[in-house]
């Protein structure tokens, strides 16, 4: 932190084990106010157990986890009212209308009752849903129920959104609305936004930072220009590797996870169910 600049997350050494797996392995990560920061990573680095845990969904049973200056493990409440989440796992109901999946998140997240209508109808307006607020979210297509989840955890006007995975399945139309949604959000509030994604292009284009993620711990942190530059000069030093192509964020990637991909100790539930979500929107 510098000056009065508070960290909208902040982990230091956070450690999380299922059993004798330890997901998360003395995780230090720093997110900037008002930044859009990319966690990334192979199936069981750790991401969504870290997000989890950012959330208050899993406790910190080692190390400190802090949103906008408030510990997670001390003041839980307080921190769930910063946040809005979209998790892998679709959250919408389909036997209800988009309107009304927007109003219960209002209720569930405590916004007053008289303003409750409005911000329902921003939160929709936010996501270019408004024509279909009346319609049963199980008629939407995939990305229209993307963007009523995004909608849902808008509605309490969040300083941090919390996206895992959220355009798994989508096709490229539905992934870049999307995303111009996020950002039209994030351009009008300040809003900081943390999200986990395994499409590089995505991460590269979207995100101010990105943060390489394996076997629990970050291995790379910066911007997607210093680390494909970063990866560049490392292949020229080594002598591998064309010296007159730039090295994608994707190279990038595989760089970090390196041969380590087939002996990550993910949660294969995870696993199961992202392929659930990515069957479901597309």
């Amino acid at each position: 932190m510098t000056g009065d600049t508070v960290e909208a997350v902040s982990c230091t050494q956070l450690a999380y084990a299922f059993g004798e797996t330890r997901a998360v392995d003395g995780l230090d990560l720093s997110v900037r106010e008002g930044e859009v920061f990319g966690l990334l990573g192979p199936n069981g680095a750790g991401k969504t157990t870290a997000i989890r845990c950012i959330t208050t969904l899993l406790p910190v049973p080692s190390g400190m986890v802090r949103v906008f200056g408030h510990d997670t493990a001390r003041d839980r409440m307080a921190v769930r009212r910063l946040l809005g989440y979209v998790p892998q796992q679709l959250s919408a109901d389909s036997g209800l209308t988009g309107r009304e999946n927007v109003a219960l998140f209002a209720r569930v997240f405590d916004v007053a009752r008289r303003e409750r209508a409005a911000r329902v109808a921003q939160a929709l307006a936010a996501v270019g849903l408004t024509d279909a607020a009346d319609r049963l979210a199980g008629t939407y297509s995939g990305g229209m129920v993307r963007r009523l989840e995004l909608a849902q955890a808008l509605v309490s006007a969040p300083r941090l959104l919390i996206l895992d995975e959220p355009t798994i399945g989508l096709d490229p139309i539905a992934r870049t609305g999307v995303w111009e949604h996020i950002n039209a959000v994030r351009a009008a509030t300040g809003m900081t936004v943390l999200v986990t994604t395994h499409y590089m292009d995505e991460a590269d284009q979207y995100c101010d930072r990105v943060a390489l993620m394996a076997r629990g711990r970050i291995h790379s942190l910066g911007t997607p220009a210093e680390l494909r530059q970063g990866l560049g000069e490392r292949r020229r030093a080594a002598g591998t590797g064309a010296t007159d192509t730039l090295p994608t964020l994707e190279d990038v990637f595989r760089d970090v996870a390196g041969s380590g991909l087939d002996d990550q100790s993910g949660d294969f539930r995870d696993v199961r169910s992202t392929r659930r979500t990515a069957k479901r929107v597309g």
